[in-house]
Order: C-alpha cells, then sequence, then structure tokens
C-alpha cells in the first residue's frame, strides 16, 4: 500500500491527517489524489460511503487553493445537512499546519439571514446542500463566478433527493473554465445527462474495485420470518446485542415512528431520525447517539445519510430499502475505521429474491440466521 507521501500529498497535510488518525490511503484516496493533483481535468470518482471520499477530493482541493484570493474559490455540493458539516469539518482539521483556508457550510434548517452575514466573510470553499444554495443565489447572497473547481458529492443521491434541477440552475451559474469533479456511489441513468451536459468528453473515470465496495468486515446476515413476528424477533436480536450500538432501518417516516415508540415501550433507549424532523431535534438526537445516551437510532434512508460513527456494531434492516444501491449505504455505517459489524435482514420469503439480487451485484454472500 502506497504512503500519502509517495502520492504527493504535502508534509503539512499529512502532518494533520495523522492527527486524525488517518495514515494509509484507501484505494479511492490512492486513485484519486494523484490524478487530481497533477491533472486539471473532469473527474469522476465511484466509490461507496465510508471510502474516504472527503479526503479523496479534500486534499488535491487544498494543494490548489490560493490563501491570498478570499473570493469562492471552490464549491462543495453535498445531498444532506449533515454530511455538509461533515465535510467541513473534516476540510478544517486537514488546514491545521497549512495556510488559513476559510471554508463555510450552508444548508436548510439554520435561519438563511445567518448564513448570509456568515459568506460576508471571506470564504474560500463553500459547501452546501443544492436546496440552500438555490436560495442564496436567488437572493444574490453568494458569487460563484470566481469558483474553478465544483464537486459534487454523493452525486446519485442528490438526485434520488429531487435536486435535479437545483443542481442545473447551480451548474449553470458556475465559471464554464471551471473542472467538475463527481463523486457517486452509483451512477444511474439520470446521472448520466448531469455527466454529459456539464462534464468534458474526456473525462477521467476511476472506480474502486468491487472488494472496497461493500465493506469486507462486515458480516452479512437474514432472518426469515412472518411479517407479524418480525419486530419481536428484531427485539431478540437486539438483545443478543447487549450495550453494543446501532441502527435500525425502516423505508418509511410513519414505519420509524411505530417501531421507535415500540422499543421504548421495551425499555430501549431508542431515538427515531427521519426528513420530518427539525433541524434543532435531529441534532439533539444526533448529540445524545454520539454522547452514547442514545443505544438505538431508528431511521428512514435519506436521514441516515451523513451518519459517520465508528463504533456501530450493527445495522439492521427491519424492511429492506426500495434501491438495491441503499443496502451499501446502509451497510456501510457499521464496520467502520478496521472493525467487524453485522448487517442483518428480517425478511419474509417474498423478500429472498431481493437477498438473491443484492448477493449477485454487490457480490457478497449473506448467511441464512
Amino acid at each position: 500500500m502506497e504512503t500519502f507521501k509517495q502520492i504527493g500529498v504535502s508534509e503539512n497535510l499529512i502532518k494533520a491527517l495523522a492527527e486524525m488518525k488517518i495514515t494509509k490511503p484507501t484505494e479511492i484516496q490512492a486513485k484519486a489524489i494523484p490524478f487530481l493533483l497533477k491533472n486539471t481535468s473532469d473527474f469522476i470518482g465511484q466509490a461507496q460511503t465510508g471510502t474516504g471520499k472527503t479526503v479523496a477530493f479534500g486534499i488535491p482541493l487544498l494543494q490548489r487553493i490560493k490563501p491570498n484570493d478570499k473570493h469562492i474559490q471552490a464549491l462543495i455540493l453535498s445531498p444532506t445537512r449533515e454530511l455538509c458539516q461533515q465535510i467541513a469539518k473534516q476540510i478544517f482539521k486537514m488546514t491545521k499546519y497549512t495556510d488559513k483556508v476559510f471554508s463555510e457550510a450552508v444548508y436548510g434548517g439554520e435561519k438563511i439571514d445567518i448564513q448570509i452575514r456568515n459568506l460576508q466573510r471571506p470564504t474560500q470553499i463553500l459547501v452546501a446542500t443544492p436546496g440552500r444554495l438555490t436560495d442564496l443565489l436567488a437572493r444574490e447572497a453568494v458569487d460563484l463566478t470566481h469558483v474553478r473547481t465544483v464537486i459534487l458529492d454523493e452525486a446519485d443521491e442528490m438526485l434520488s433527493m429531487g435536486f435535479k434541477d437545483d443542481l442545473d440552475k447551480i451548474l449553470n451559474k458556475v465559471h464554464k473554465n471551471s473542472n467538475t469533479w463527481l463523486f457517486s456511489a452509483t451512477l444511474p441513468d439520470d446521472l448520466r445527462w448531469l455527466i454529459m451536459k456539464y462534464m468534458s468528453p474526456d473525462t477521467q473515470t476511476i472506480q474502486v474495485s468491487k472488494t472496497e465496495v461493500v465493506n469486507g468486515l462486515i458480516e452479512h446476515q437474514f432472518f426469515i420470518c412472518e411479517l407479524n413476528q418480525k419486530f419481536d424477533y428484531l427485539v431478540q436480536f437486539l438483545q443478543s446485542q447487549g450495550a453494543a450500538r446501532g441502527i435500525v432501518f425502516c423505508r418509511t417516516k410513519a414505519d420509524v415512528e411505530v417501531v421507535t415508540r415500540k422499543l421504548i415501550g421495551k425499555h430501549f433507549a431508542a431515538e427515531a431520525i427521519h426528513g420530518d424532523l427539525e433541524q434543532r431535534d435531529r441534532e439533539k438526537v444526533m448529540r445524545a447517539f454520539k454522547n452514547k445516551k442514545v443505544q438505538i437510532l431508528v431511521a428512514t434512508d435519506i436521514a441516515a445519510r451523513g451518519i459517520d460513527i465508528e463504533a456501530l456494531a450493527y445495522v439492521a434492516h427491519y424492511q429492506l430499502p426500495d434501491q438495491m444501491e441503499y443496502y451499501t449505504h446502509r451497510s456501510g455505517r457499521t464496520a467502520r475505521a478496521g472493525k467487524r459489524g453485522i448487517s442483518i435482514a428480517f425478511v419474509t420469503r417474498d423478500d429472498l429474491k431481493m437477498i438473491k439480487e443484492i448477493e449477485k451485484k454487490l457480490n457478497i454472500k449473506f448467511t441464512k440466521i
């Protein structure tokens, strides 16, 4: 495995990465960083959640920012406020030993007036959700004319969340000579229009190997039961995990609420997280989960994006996801930072076809429990 020094990363950034306990490049980092440091062409990096994409684009981005130019030079678009906060935080940590680089995160759920005021300070890297950035552009509160690098993080997710029109508006505002770096777990057909329209024909594409698409430290399991038995078996599984923490996934907000209520009734320290939660409540739940006051998060697929907590022992699929790629996003929440983890699906016989499809498409093997 190559070191960060061998792939061209500056000593100051290596020092900051070491303090973040990042010492060896992941596959996407080892492939993307040298290319992005040497080239000024458009780029597509196909890699799953949890493979270190922020560092993969953050390092080359920081090495091309001009510290004396106080305009917004780079724009990072991400689907959720949690991911925006996470990216901005990681970039801030990476700049500990470099020239001062100012970044700002803007997203829905916060007062727009405060964000407008914050943007009047020097900002060189803007991290934004597409919806909030569109609102800021409509108010002429942000200037993108100096942007030379646009990064689309979790691009497939932004489209599945309905941001197609917002992305169109934003990318039309950005300088035509800017580079676009697109990072995505999957490249569905509706993402190809964006690639065709906004990226050059000679765009370089890098895909991580199948072994890293789904983390090899995850043990994939499924348990067959009748629909009316599912909750009881979920409880048995959670009891078997003792004090370990994890996430239970449901398809809908209504199911999340029901399962959370029933788990609390069984004396579990559980909390719900879904799209209808106010930002304040959402942050309160996440704070309690990180501080270990909450043991189990019950979540929808979209709401769980951006959750990055290392010590999660398991992910339980109370219902299998609507889209196959969501299975990867869900299971990738466990087995972080070199630890092992369980991804267990509670299924009826009707779901077995989906299990077989996931095995085939994602090149993984499920164990029947």
